[in-house]
């Protein structure tokens, strides 16, 4: 085989991928899972994990975590979902997204045993393995064929039955668990954590945010029952004060074992400060049981070098435009208090664009009461995933969640939306106008990607 990798063999393994059962057709289960590890070697038993799981936030956390143990010198491996531009993203050494050769070589190498799991699953009446198993596998064989000194594994869905959860984590981390999924998940904050518990195992660590109450209370059971070691955010760990920065903002730390003031954190928000505390317990519960403080210095240089791509990201400047994957009611609040926070504009333009099994309705009620202060002029339009919602039926759903008819610019193309939107904010009289395009991902993975993103 050539050592040349050009982006077809990685768009041509992504065909592959795509033409399995698309990444939100679930299936819960976890057999062909376990047999495709067997037939593989186990390689998710290869190398230590730390398995993040939630509502809100598993990224953010995720790549803090990762930045936090790349300061400690440690190997890093990152599984996260979904990817903002290419499939390449959701598998992560050292912090960069896997190289294109290895990414082909290794689907090259255990795509005979996919397809024994395949036809095995075939003969059994049940649907192959589908986009979201595939891909899991493919990174579990990267990390262990790299190898990794530790993988950090973002839970695609769930937790009990999530294809990631054949992995069992040294430690397993909760971020703010809230009302998302609900037809798969439940319909209640206690009924989504005990799914997501599932991730949570004998000789482990649980690590959690701060969390309503029906959910704290069935992960404090889970650990219990299984009896490993907890800690909450606001009881054993946390922030103790914060500030706005230039860039960022500037923390005081309470971690497990030790305090950490004067944190220097390059993202937005308070939401981000609680993922960076949450980041900061489960590297010292990972390294030292969390008995041992880290040391100041490293910790500093971990958080100095987080990012979070597509998280009120600043894409462009004059105006300013900025990205974020608010895809659920809470997650767009937690985003609008940070940019009031962190950003001076007097004038706010939206790009909206949602997928189809997001909650649009309350996703839009939201977006109108959160940032009603600040926006007259919103754009409607759509990614070019299958997913998405059309344009006009969303535009429609802005009307009926209040937003003014006369305010509203509706159309398919991001590039004119963008170009509507930013001619918008440069209108301001006070030079105070920036552009926020949020709802899903693949809007915000297109964006980046036409706004030339890195």
């Amino acid at each position: 085989m050539s050592n040349t990798f050009d982006r077809f063999s990685v768009q041509s393994v992504y065909a592959e991928l795509l033409a399995r059962a698309p990444e939100n057709k679930i299936e819960p289960r976890m057999e062909p899972m376990r047999r495709a590890m067997a037939i593989l070697g186990e390689p998710n038993k290869a190398f230590p994990i730390i398995h993040v799981t939630g509502t809100n936030g598993k990224t953010s956390t995720a790549r803090m975590i990762e930045s936090l143990l790349r300061a400690h010198d440690l190997r890093t491996g990152r599984y996260s979902s979904p990817h903002l531009v290419s499939v390449t993203e959701r598998i992560a050494i050292d912090g960069e997204s896997v190289d294109d050769e290895t990414f082909v070589r290794i689907w090259d190498e255990i795509r005979p045993y996919l397809q024994i799991v395949d036809d095995e699953l075939t003969a059994k009446g049940e649907n192959r393995l589908t986009y979201f198993e595939a891909v899991t596998i493919l990174g579990f064989a990267i990390f262990a064929d790299t190898p990794v000194d530790v993988a950090i594994i973002e839970v695609g869905l769930g937790g009990i039955t999530d294809a990631t959860n054949v992995g069992d984590g040294q430690v397993s981390v909760f971020t703010p668990i809230s009302l998302d999924h609900t037809d798969l998940l439940g319909d209640t904050t206690e009924l989504i954590a005990q799914e997501k518990a599932g991730i949570l195992k004998p000789g482990g660590f649980l690590v959690s945010s701060a969390q309503p109450a029906d959910a704290a209370q069935v992960l404090l059971e889970k650990a219990l029952e299984l009896e490993v070691p907890y800690r909450f955010e606001g009881v054993e760990f946390g922030v103790e004060n914060r500030t706005v920065a230039v860039g960022g903002q500037q923390l005081d730390l309470q971690g497990l074992a030790g305090r950490y003031p004067g944190i220097l954190l390059p993202l937005h928000g308070e939401h981000q400060a609680q993922n960076a505390a949450v980041a900061l317990a489960a590297v010292e519960a990972f390294i030292g049981g969390g008995e041992t403080a880290l040391n100041h210095d490293l910790v500093m240089e971990g958080f100095g070098a987080a990012t979070s791509p597509g998280r009120l990201e600043v894409i462009r400047k004059a105006p300013t435009v900025l990205l974020d994957a608010g895809h659920n009611p809470d997650g767009i609040r937690a985003s609008a208090k940070a940019v009031k926070e962190s950003f001076g504009f007097s004038k706010l333009v939206l790009v909206i664009g949602i997928l189809a099994e997001k909650d649009a309705p309350a996703m839009l009620a939201q977006l109108r009461e959160d940032y009603l202060d600040l926006t007259e002029d919103i754009c409607i339009t759509q990614s070019n995933s299958p997913r998405a919602i059309p344009a006009g039926e969303l535009a429609t759903m802005a009307l009926e969640a209040g937003f003014n008819e006369e305010d509203i610019f509706v159309t398919e193309r991001l590039d004119d939306a963008l170009e509507w939107a930013v001619g918008r904010a440069e209108a301001s009289e006070d030079f105070g106008g920036g552009v926020l395009v949020t709802g899903s991902i693949t809007l915000v993975g297109e964006a980046r990607m036409l706004l030339g993103g890195k």
